[in-house]
C-alpha cells in the first residue's frame, strides 16, 4: 500500500462484501469551494464551543445564573461534543456526505440564534446540549471531506485545515469574545455569530460538494447497542471531567456514580464495536503502529498543547482580572501565524529529505522550550511577557499536529477512513477534556502547597517581628495567596514542558512513512 493511497469512500462497504471503490470528482475551484465550506462549519463549531467558556460571566448576567449554575452551560456543551464525535462519519456515509452537512450545519445555526433567547435556564441548558451534539457531528466530516477530495499533491494542505480547528480557532475566539461583549456590548452576538458564517458554508457546500447516492440499508445493520451505550457513556464521562474539579472529584457521589456508570457503559461500547460487522470506529486499526501508537501520543500531545492557551489566560485573569480583551493578545500570537504556518509545514512535508517524525520531535521540542520561558513567570509578568513562548507555541504547534496526521493517515486503506475520523475525533475532545481536568487539578494542589510554605514562612516572621496589625494581615494573605498561584503557574508550566519532551522518543518509534512521490515533482 503506498504512503498516501488514501481516500475516504462516500460509502462504506456493506459487511462480509468487497469496499467498491470511492467515487473520484475532478478537483478544481468548484470542489475546492465545497471543501471550504466544510471547512469554516468546522470553525464554527470550535469557535462556539471555545468562546461560550470564555464569556460564561456575560452569559451567566444575562440569565441571573450564579457561578455553579452556570458551570453547567460549558459542561453540558463539552459532554455532548464529545458524545457526537464517534458516529459522525457512520451517519454521514449513510445520507451522502452532502446532504448530511446541510442538514447538520442548518440545525447548528438554527440552535445558534434560538439560543440567546431562551426563556428560562432550563431551555438555555436544553439548548447548548443540542449545540454541543450537532457541533460534535460537524468537525469530524472536515477530516473526511480533506482526506477524500483533495488530490495526492494538496491532500496535506487538506489535513492542514482540519489542524487549523484545533490550533486557530480556539485562539481567535478569544479576540472575537472580547469584541462581542466588550466592544459592541451585545452578548447575543456570541451565538449569532455562526449565521454568517452558517449560511456561506451552506452555499459553499450546496454548490462545490457533488451528492453521492442514499445508503439507508445500512441502518439494517446499525449497531444499536453501542449507539445507546457508547453515545450515554461518554456524556457521563465529559460531565465528570468537567464538573469534577468543582465537586472535588471522587468525594462526591455525583462524579463518582457518573465515572462508574460512564466507564461501565463505554466497556459495552468497545466490545459491541469489536465485534460488529460495520463499527462506527474500527479498534482492529489501532493495532498499526502509526495509530496505536500515534493516537496515544496525540492524548498527551492535546494536554501539552494547553500550556499555550489554558494557563496565560488563567494567569492574567486572576493577576489581572484581565476579560476576554486584554486576554486577545495572548491567543492571536498563537492563532494568526497558522494562517501561514500550516501550509508552510505541509509543504516541508512533501520534501523527500524531511522524516515526519523529526518534524514533529521538534515541534515538542519547541513547546517544551515554550513552556520553560513561560515558567520564569513572576507575580509582575504582563501580557507582552508572554510573547516569546507564545512565539514559540505558534511555530511548535502546526508541526506536531500536522505531522501527526500525516504519520497516520498513512497508513489508513480506502474504506477506513469514516472509522478513524471518528477516533480521531472523539480522542481530541476526551484528550482536551482530561487535560483541563489535569492541569486544573495539578493548579489546585500546587497552589495549597505553595499557600501552606508560604504562610509557614510568613508566620515565623511574625514571631520574629511582633504582631501584624489587622489590616496587615489581610494584605498579607492577599500577597500569599497571590504568589502562591504564580508559582502553581509556574510548576504546570514545567509538568507541561516535561510531558511534551517525554513524548519526544515515542514519536520516534513511529514507523517512518515517505513523502508521497508526486507527478511531476520539482527537484528536491
Amino acid at each position: 500500500m503506498t504512503a498516501h493511497a488514501l481516500s475516504i469512500s462516500a460509502s462504506a462497504p456493506a459487511a462480509g462484501k468487497p469496499a467498491a471503490a470511492p467515487a473520484i470528482h475532478p478537483f478544481g475551484p468548484r470542489l475546492l469551494t465545497g471543501v471550504l465550506g466544510v471547512f469554516v462549519a468546522a470553525m464554527m463549531s470550535g469557535l462556539n464551543s471555545r468562546i461560550g467558556g470564555l464569556a460564561l460571566a456575560d452569559i451567566r448576567t444575562a440569565f441571573g445564573m450564579g457561578v455553579d449554575d452556570g458551570s453547567w452551560i460549558n459542561s453540558l456543551y463539552a459532554a455532548f461534543e464529545l458524545a457526537a464525535m464517534p458516529f459522525s462519519a457512520w451517519f454521514a456515509v449513510t445520507y451522502s456526505f452532502r446532504r448530511y452537512h446541510l442538514a447538520v450545519v442548518a440545525t447548528f445555526a438554527l440552535l445558534g440564534i434560538l439560543t440567546p433567547l431562551a426563556p428560562n435556564v432550563e431551555i438555555l441548558l436544553a439548548l447548548r446540549c443540542l449545540q454541543g451534539l450537532f457541533g460534535g457531528l460537524l468537525i469530524p466530516v472536515l477530516m473526511a471531506a480533506a482526506l477524500r477530495f483533495f488530490p495526492l499533491p494538496l491532500r496535506l494542505y487538506g489535513l492542514a485545515l482540519y489542524a487549523m480547528t484545533a490550533t486557530f480557532a480556539p485562539n481567535v475566539a478569544t479576540w472575537l469574545s472580547g469584541a462581542w461583549t466588550d466592544g459592541l456590548h451585545i452578548w447575543q452576538l456570541l451565538f449569532w455569530q455562526t449565521v454568517p458564517l452558517a449560511l456561506f458554508s451552506l452555499g459553499a457546500v450546496a454548490w462545490g460538494i457533488p451528492q453521492d447516492p442514499l445508503r439507508l440499508e445500512r441502518f439494517r445493520q446499525i449497531d444499536w447497542l453501542g449507539l445507546v451505550t457508547g453515545f450515554l457513556g461518554l456524556v457521563m464521562v465529559g460531565i465528570g471531567l468537567t464538573q469534577g474539579e468543582r465537586l472535588d472529584w471522587f468525594n462526591s457521589p455525583l462524579i463518582a456514580w457518573l465515572f462508574g456508570a460512564g466507564g461501565g457503559l463505554l466497556a459495552v461500547f468497545l466490545l459491541c464495536e469489536w465485534f460488529h460487522p460495520m463499527p462506527f470506529i474500527k479498534l482492529q486499526l489501532l493495532h498499526r503502529r502509526n495509530l496505536g501508537l500515534g493516537f496515544a501520543v496525540f492524548v498527551g500531545l492535546l494536554v501539552v498543547l494547553l500550556s499555550g492557551s489554558l494557563l496565560p489566560a488563567n494567569y492574567l485573569g486572576h493577576a489581572w482580572h484581565f476579560r476576554t480583551p486584554q486576554l486577545a493578545v495572548i491567543g492571536l500570537e498563537v492563532g494568526l501565524p497558522q494562517l501561514m504556518l500550516g501550509p508552510a509545514v505541509s509543504w516541508l512535508l512533501y520534501k523527500k529529505w524531511v522524516d515526519a517524525r523529526y518534524v514533529f520531535a521538534a515541534g515538542l521540542v519547541l513547546i517544551a522550550l515554550a513552556c520553560l520561558a513561560a515558567s520564569r513567570v513572576t507575580p509582575n509578568w504582563m501580557a507582552e511577557q508572554f510573547v516569546l513562548a507564545q512565539a514559540l507555541q505558534a511555530f511548535g504547534q502546526p508541526m506536531t499536529v500536522i505531522a501527526l496526521l500525516f504519520l497516520a493517515t498513512s497508513v489508513v486503506q480506502p474504506m477506513e477512513g469514516p472509522q478513524v475520523s471518528g477516533i480521531v475525533n472523539a480522542l481530541r475532545v476526551l484528550g482536551t477534556l482530561v487535560g483541563s481536568a489535569l492541569v486544573g487539578r495539578l493548579l489546585a494542589v500546587r497552589e495549597a502547597t505553595h499557600a501552606n510554605v508560604l504562610l509557614d514562612g510568613a508566620a515565623n516572621a511574625r514571631r520574629l517581628a511582633g504582631t501584624l496589625a489587622p489590616d496587615q494581615l489581610g494584605s498579607l494573605a492577599g500577597r500569599v495567596s497571590h504568589q502562591a498561584f504564580v508559582l502553581a503557574i509556574a510548576d504546570s508550566y514545567l509538568v507541561l514542558g516535561v510531558l511534551a519532551l517525554l513524548l519526544v522518543p515515542f514519536v520516534l518509534a513511529l514507523h517512518y512513512i515517505a513523502p508521497p512521490a508526486l507527478p511531476a515533482q520539482e527537484p528536491q
